[in-house]
């Protein structure tokens, strides 16, 4: 949505994916980043290539599926599942770009099965492709917290990520909750999606309505405070002391 201005119906490509996730990667390396990879992007030549790129775009973690490529939201109805072989060959290959690539990154099984396979079914996907090499265990659209705690507890000792969609088709967990039902990660894609929507709204209407002054009145920042958000001090601090002019007299 902030990148291209559209629903995640996978019309998001392998370079759009990778220039955002090392965009947010290169903000902090010290704080270890998972991206979603979608399917992989093609078969198992693209998928070892997008496993690749992810590695030398400073990704941490990605998480692959097993929908087909034309794929949608996890949390939509009415999802198409690719067989079970080619969503192993995607993982496989992944772990085999991992092996011969350039760097190291974890690689976490997704599969979107639960919905129209059930639970035996996606469970068992998982299972084949941690036996593959996949570090990581992720059932989209968990029902009920009482499935989350039956998933961890039959993929022990591999962890499992719980996905927490605002609105979504699953339970609204806080870390705390996940961590007791026995997931090891949790992550939250949408947790902004609304309150941005809510604000930039707002404030349209205010400036369409009274004007700037009002937007200012309830969203008062300036530009050089928000730089200071995205490094204003230290990007100035690092020019003066390598012994750059620019910035000796402020901004």
């Amino acid at each position: 949505m902030s990148r291209l201005g559209m629903p995640d119906l996978g019309v998001a490509t392998l370079n759009d994916m990778r220039d955002t996730a090392g965009m947010i990667a290169s903000l902090d390396h010290s704080v270890p980043l998972i991206a979603d990879a979608d399917t992989g992007y093609g078969g198992p030549l693209m998928v070892g290539r997008t496993v690749t790129e992810y590695i030398r775009a400073g990704v941490s973690a990605l998480h692959l599926e097993d929908q087909v490529t034309t794929k949608r939201c996890g949390h939509l109805l009415n999802k198409q599942l690719v067989e079970e072989d080619e969503f192993l060959a995607r993982i496989k290959a992944a772990v085999m770009a991992r092996r011969n690539g350039p760097g190291d990154i974890v690689i976490i099984a997704r599969t979107d099965a639960l919905q129209s396979l059930g639970y035996e079914m996606a469970r068992d996907r998982l299972k084949k492709a941690i036996a593959l090499g996949a570090d990581v265990a992720f059932l989209e659209g968990v029902r009920s917290a009482e499935e989350g705690r039956r998933i961890c507890e039959e993929l022990k000792p591999t962890p499992v990520l719980f996905n927490c969609v605002p609105g979504g088709i699953s339970p609204e967990l806080s870390p705390k909750e996940a961590a007791d039902l026995g997931f090891r990660i949790a992550i939250y894609p949408g947790f902004a999606l609304a309150p941005v929507y809510g604000a930039v709204s707002r404030a349209a209407r205010s400036l369409k309505g009274e004007g700037n002054e009002a937007v200012r009145a309830e969203f008062d920042m300036s530009p050089k405070s928000m730089f200071e958000v995205c490094g204003l001090r230290e990007a100035m601090e690092f020019d003066i002391e390598a012994g750059g002019k620019l910035y000796t007299g402020g901004v």
